[in-house]
Parts: structure tokens; C-alpha cells; sequence
């Protein structure tokens, strides 16, 4: 590992802003993560309403939307601790109080938020696992989790350069007849109103430097017992073994 990532997560450490918790730890149970259905009361110290961004990479994202609403609490997750330093750095030197981020893998988020605790979750650019399902974080798999933590009739947003991803989520969301808020296969070409959809990440610019079309859509993630996931065949992307620019 290099000097300049030891040094961020030693960084890391000191920031009131970001939360790691070891792995084993947290699959043992014991004891219980302190925040668990009291990110409101004991970090925020406030009622307002919770946004998550899973994968949040450096957290451009979740600090464009802190700044964006203040009203509102948001809080970027992600495994990579190297890359989350720059958003909480950021972030703490903004004196921006309704943010926060969280080291973990998503798979383990139920040890982290309570019932109902969570409003809504962003996806920005996730990796669109196309050769494993259960990794998709739109798959059925993800949304047996979700529905965990969010809120009754809480929303999801994804935002991808993948076609792959966004056929897959949009046949999934007609599979288990969720209702569609939004939806574009060319957010730039679109009507879709909403200042949040304006934010553009480093690796967002380079995708449309590159001619992609950027698709988004929006969904209420209902409470489900039974899932189905959808059974079609989708054309894989053919243009992610490129280096990025």
C-alpha cells in the first residue's frame, strides 16, 4: 500500500465525519453500530430526512447535494477509504453539518441504519456486474436489503452510462411492478427537472466526453415479500474494457 494511502486513512481516523467500522465486528454483532436508528438525533441533531449514496467514490455527489440542501441529511458509502477521504475532507473544511460518510460494504448496510430510517438512495455510476446478478445493487438481491431501512414508498435513483444497467433495473422495477417516478434513456436530451441531476462527477465527464448518453430513472422501492427477477436476455456493454481517458 503507498505512503500517500496510508496517510489518508490515518486521516480518515480523525474525521468526526466518517464512520469504519471492522468488518468482523460488525458480522458478530457485537456490540451493535452506536448510530443504528439514531443518525438523526445523535449526529445530525436534527429531524430532517436521509439520502444515502451507495458507492459514493471521492463523494462529489454527496457533497454537491449537502450544499445543494441543507435542509436535508446525506450520507456517502462506500468501500474505498482512499477515495471517500476527498469528499470528507472537503466537506469538513465547508463546515457542511448535514453530511456524512460511512465505510462499509453495502451488503452490510442493515447493520447500520433501523427500520424506516433512511428516504431515499442514489446510485451514481455503479458497476453494472454484468456477469453476476446478485452483485447488481438494483437486483432483487439489493432490494430485499433495502427495504430493510428505507422508508415506506421510498425512492431510488439511478443515474448510468451503462445500457446494460439500465435495461436490467428498468425490466427488474416491471418484474416486481414497482412504480416508476422518472425515467430517460438520455437525461440531457430530456424535460426531467431536478438540480440534483445537474451534478457531474469526474468519471460522469469523462463518459460524455466520450459521446455515452448518461439514463436515468427514479422508483418507489414498495415493501415486497415475494420477489422475480427478470428473465431476458440483455446485449452486454461493449466499451468498459476501454481505459478510461
Amino acid at each position: 500500500m503507498s505512503k500517500n494511502k496510508l496517510a489518508k486513512f490515518a486521516e480518515m481516523k480523525t474525521f468526526e465525519n466518517v464512520f469504519q467500522v471492522p468488518a468482523q465486528s460488525i458480522r458478530a454483532g457485537n456490540p451493535v453500530f452506536h448510530l443504528k436508528g439514531q443518525w438523526k438525533a445523535d449526529f445530525f441533531g436534527n429531524d430532517n430526512p436521509i439520502t444515502l449514496e451507495l458507492g459514493c467514490g471521492r463523494g462529489e455527489y454527496t457533497v454537491e447535494m449537502a450544499q445543494m440542501f441543507p435542509e436535508r441529511n446525506f450520507i456517502g458509502i462506500d468501500i474505498k477509504g482512499a477515495r471517500m477521504w476527498t469528499g470528507a475532507r472537503q466537506s469538513l473544511k465547508m463546515g457542511l453539518k448535514n453530511v456524512a460518510f460511512l465505510r462499509t460494504d453495502i451488503e452490510m448496510l442493515a447493520h447500520f441504519f433501523g427500520n424506516s430510517e433512511v428516504d431515499e438512495i442514489w446510485l451514481t455510476f455503479p458497476d453494472p456486474q454484468m456477469k453476476k446478478h446478485t452483485k447488481r445493487l438494483t437486483s432483487t438481491n439489493f432490494m430485499r436489503l433495502y427495504q430493510q431501512f428505507l422508508k415506506p414508498d421510498g425512492l431510488l435513483h439511478l443515474k448510468t452510462d451503462s445500457n446494460f444497467m439500465f435495461t436490467y433495473t428498468t425490466e427488474m422495477i416491471k418484474a416486481n411492478n414497482y412504480c416508476t417516478i422518472s425515467y430517460t434513456d438520455n437525461l440531457y436530451a430530456s424535460a426531467i427537472e431536478n438540480p440534483i441531476l445537474k451534478i457531474q462527477t469526474y468519471y460522469e465527464q469523462q463518459w460524455l466526453l466520450r459521446g455515452m448518453t448518461i439514463k436515468y430513472l427514479c422508483f418507489k422501492v414498495e415493501k415486497r415479500e415475494n420477489f422475480v427477477e427478470p428473465d431476458i436476455e440483455i446485449e452486454k456493454d461493449n466499451y468498459r474494457s476501454k481505459s478510461r481517458l
